[in-house]
């Protein structure tokens, strides 16, 4: 298994049950597709550095899994008929790093 994260931007004007939705329902793909979550992060509200489908904001959702090509088939197959993320990203790794949030707010 390699590991990988995954980046969701989703629309801006969603209410917090629809993002919990969203975020359950890629936690859930992930892992009944011989996948395994290791770590989800909320990084929030962000401002995008250019209009994506006439959104100047996104929510962004950071998941860091272990999977194979049947996780990325389906994660890719769901991307692609969901119409609340307006962009992802799928980065492999060699090594996950968990210990760092970079987007964590400090209060």
């Amino acid at each position: 298994m390699s590991f990988y994260e995954n980046t969701l931007v989703t629309k801006q004007d969603l209410p917090k049950s629809e993002l919990e939705k969203i975020k359950d329902k890629y936690n859930e793909v992930i892992n009944s597709n011989s996948g395994k979550v290791v770590k989800i992060e909320e990084w929030g509200l962000l401002n995008l550095a250019r209009k994506i489908k006439k959104y100047n904001k996104g929510f962004y959702i950071h998941y860091k899994f272990e999977g194979n090509k049947v996780t990325l088939e389906e994660i890719k197959k769901k991307l692609k008929t969901d119409r609340s993320i307006i962009r992802h990203l799928i980065v492999k790794y060699k090594n996950l790093d968990v210990k760092n949030e970079f987007f964590k707010k400090t209060k």
